[in-house]
């Protein structure tokens, strides 16, 4: 039974995000969705509102688990018996910003692999800072996240400025 954890800060996620989910769900018997917070960006959405929308988004994906990831992703994939880490990746900068972060792990936890998937075409120039930009310019999000994404995001915005 092969598990993996699909990492990132999913703020917020995007129809990428949720592309490569599918994907590796696909290749795992149980794929872990894992929200990590990230202290050197400011978030758009809270932890806890990431997590909400991602299990909303994957609810009808039956072996994928969404779970907040504190701390090191590699402490995180021993404690959880991952075996593997899932990254995306959109082009030759991410390659390599993912490398390094591959070999890190591989590093600090000696077992677990990281498998890269590469972006969908559609997919390639979308990220969660365009769609928070779009966002902040009042921009179509029809084509860059689902519609509960969509909803929470312009709710948010309505809700607080």
């Amino acid at each position: 039974m092969l598990k993996a954890i699909y990492p990132g800060s999913f703020d917020p996620v995007t129809n990428g995000h949720l592309d490569i989910i599918k994907r590796a769900s696909v290749l795992a018997d149980t794929l872990i969705v894992g929200v990590c917070g990230n202290p050197n960006k400011k978030s758009l959405l809270s932890v806890d509102e990431r997590l909400e929308l991602l299990k909303e988004v994957t609810k009808d994906l039956r072996n994928v688990e969404v779970m907040r990831v504190d701390g090191m992703l590699g402490e995180f994939a021993k404690k959880v018996g991952a075996e593997v880490i899932v990254r995306g990746i959109r082009d030759i900068s991410d390659f390599a910003d993912e490398f390094q972060r591959a070999i890190i792990n591989k590093q600090l936890t000696g077992d677990v692999e990281t498998i890269f998937l590469a972006a969908s075409p559609e997919n390639i120039t979308l990220s969660s800072s365009a769609v928070r930009e779009i966002l902040a310019f009042n921009g179509n999000l029809d084509m860059f996240v689902s519609e509960a994404v969509k909803n929470k995001l312009v709710e948010k915005i309505e809700r607080e400025g």
